[in-house]
């Protein structure tokens, strides 16, 4: 498997690679570089670096990519299962139509230097000055590909929980440093999954407003009985943000989002597939490799690049267990 991440190796052996690539998991701090690797097997990775793994992904037998940005409290080795899990269900959807890369930045899970939710919001920030230079670096890349030899994969994200906070400030700092014009249309779709930003971050003149910019669609899955955003919002509020989590209600306005965002309600279905917490509902059903209603519906709107298929003018929907 394919991936990219910000966190630290033990060894840095820059300028060369790093062949054999281990993670240095007592520290949560984000590097300065982003790593372009491959996983052979459990705890076995190697870095490839980012002309190699671009060119991977150009000549792979996939139409797409999906790239996977993980939440917090996960581990590296959590990250690739929920990937694995994810290629599986594309896989068996239709295949050679979807690769997943995970994104893997520097978060917690309760053993490393940093043990709290605040401190994985800080490395989700420092991962963000990161993962800029990765998506420079990728218009590089692509820039430099002759007319005559380009790239054609779809490129898609899918991020989850805080993965959100990742993939908005690593656009804004994208906007600030290197694209003070305005972003590229990059993604066809972006899928935000039980995000955990604040329910405003979608509005037009806030910072996750370019997310819309850099993706054809965006659309949010949210779930009101979602604990792990129940907690969140509760440790915000220690904090002075007082506002609900986007993946909790949804945009707290859509007439002020942009016309592309969409909104979809998972109540009905969030923690029938992850209890008691109801949380991580992209992927299986309540049984593990048979696919979801959330992920079929985020499927279907790779293949087709429509929300909404049936209904151009439709902003809103609710996904239940009736449509099983």
């Amino acid at each position: 498997m394919l991936f990219i991440t910000s966190r630290m190796p033990t060894i840095n052996t820059e300028p060369e690679f790093n062949r054999n690539f281990v993670f240095d998991l007592k520290n949560n701090s984000s590097s300065r570089s982003f790593f372009c690797c491959q996983r052979h097997k459990k705890g076995q990775y190697e870095e490839i670096g980012s002309a190699a793994l671009l060119q991977a992904l150009k000549n792979s037998k996939y139409r797409q990519v999906l790239v996977y940005i993980h939440g917090f409290s996960k581990l590296p080795e959590d990250v690739f299962a929920s990937a694995s899990e994810l290629q599986k269900l594309c896989d068996k959807q239709k295949t050679g139509e979807v690769l997943v890369v995970p994104l893997i930045w520097p978060c917690d899970a309760d053993f490393g230097i940093i043990k709290d939710y605040w401190d994985d919001q800080k490395a989700a920030d420092q991962s963000a000055f990161t993962f800029a230079r990765l998506m420079q670096r990728f218009m590089k890349w692509r820039n430099d590909n002759p007319d005559d030899d380009p790239c054609l994969k779809r490129i898609n994200v899918l991020a989850h929980s805080m993965g959100n906070r990742v993939l908005r400030q690593t656009l804004a700092n994208w906007r600030r440093y290197d694209q003070p014009q305005g972003l590229p249309l990059l993604f066809r779709n972006s899928f935000l999954v039980a995000a955990d930003i604040v329910n405003e971050s979608l509005h037009k003149g806030e910072e996750g407003e370019l997310i819309s910019h850099a993706s054809r669609n965006v659309v949010v899955y949210y779930a009101s009985d979602d604990l792990a955003l129940r907690a969140s919002k509760v440790s915000n509020l220690k904090n002075g943000e007082a506002s609900r989590r986007l993946g909790h209600s949804g945009p707290e306005n859509m007439d002020r989002t942009p016309k592309n965002v969409y909104a979809i309600d998972c109540d009905d279905i969030n923690t029938q597939y992850d209890p008691p917490i109801g949380h991580v509902y992209f992927s299986s059903s309540t049984k593990k490799g048979e696919p979801g209603l959330v992920f079929l519906h985020i499927f279907q709107t790779m293949l087709t690049g429509r929300v909404f298929p049936n209904d151009e003018f439709r902003k809103s929907s609710i996904i239940g267990m009736s449509k099983t």
